[in-house]
């Protein structure tokens, strides 16, 4: 049988590739990517208020799909557009909530703690990623010449500055102190992983904080995120990241969130870890250091099953 083809569209941040890619590759799609910019004037104008036409973005060429993916505010008006011309059958599905009628999609996915609801709705606990336990598993031993291999290791992913948390030094060394205290504690080899949003900055605190004791990845380096996730037995999130936190809890592993003050208020966020906290895959890096069981959540598969059902 043909696979189908898929469009997926994005602003080109990483958390919005990794969701709509995911999805891709658990739907057993073929896909292309491309990635949305909207002419001048509409860059501005909220997707509710955009007429549905190719002057608002700019094209792609000459296109083949069956499935357009699509992720983020510039992506809602071409997805639609899209479909609504398109000389065959296409299904479009979008990931958060697109801010205009749902029924312009055959599948809206949003978060559980989003509140959005609709017959073509589907809840998600965490965002969807493109992580699966077989990557983790095979890179199992990527990093493993660069650490001490008579310790229990705590990996530490690092997110970065946005509009709602201050990365500030203080409040980041606040962070590495909590996290020292419980390496001393518990005689534990720090792994400390940065992600596209941290900057060199935070990297460099890093380095000079946990020193040659511990091991500092200094660039974005997929194999040693992954290798962390599978030699950690503990790991540590900062707040900032629903992506992050949600692909962590793949690994069934304990793992804490680290705080960041915040700038504004954080609703949506702190809505996605108190779900997380009550299905017990989430503590406070304040709370005592532990291990606990919980059932590792996998949404991205159980969502693309959800979706062959319902297009077979």
């Amino acid at each position: 049988m043909t696979k189908f083809k898929g469009l997926l569209l994005t602003e080109g941040m990483h958390g919005m590739i990794s969701q709509v890619e995911g999805l891709a590759k658990a739907l057993d799609i073929e896909f292309t990517h491309h990635k949305v910019e909207l002419n001048s004037f509409w860059e501005l104008i909220p997707p509710k208020f955009t007429p549905i036409s190719k002057l608002a973005f700019k094209t792609f060429g000459t296109l083949d799909f069956d499935i357009i993916i699509s992720c983020g505010r510039k992506s809602v008006i071409p997805s639609i557009y899209l479909k609504k011309n398109s000389k065959k059958k296409v299904y479009n599905i979008h990931i958060q909530d697109p801010k205009v009628s749902l029924s312009n999609f055959d599948f809206v996915i949003a978060p559980e703690h989003d509140g959005l609801t609709g017959k073509n709705v589907i809840l998600s606990k965490g965002a969807l990623h493109y992580l699966t336990s077989e990557q983790i598993k095979n890179n199992h031993y990527y990093l493993n010449e660069k650490l001490n291999k008579n310790q229990d290791y705590l990996l530490l992913v690092l997110g970065g500055p946005n509009k709602y948390y201050d990365y500030s030094n203080q409040n980041l060394i606040s962070v590495f102190d909590k996290i020292k205290k419980i390496l001393e504690e518990n005689k534990l080899q720090a792994i400390v992983i940065p992600s596209m949003r941290t900057p060199k900055r935070i990297i460099d605190i890093a380095n000079n904080y946990f020193g040659n004791e511990n091991l500092v990845v200094n660039n974005i380096d997929k194999k040693a995120y992954l290798s962390g996730l599978s030699l950690a037995k503990y790991i540590v999130v900062t707040c900032d990241s629903t992506s992050m936190i949600s692909e962590a809890a793949l690994t069934g592993k304990p793992i804490y969130i680290a705080e960041i003050p915040t700038k504004k208020n954080d609703y949506r966020f702190r809505k996605f870890r108190e779900l997380f906290s009550k299905l017990n895959i989430t503590k406070n890096l304040n709370e005592k250091l532990e291990i606990w069981n919980y059932e590792s959540i996998n949404e991205t598969n159980r969502i693309a099953e959800e979706i062959k059902k319902q297009i077979s």
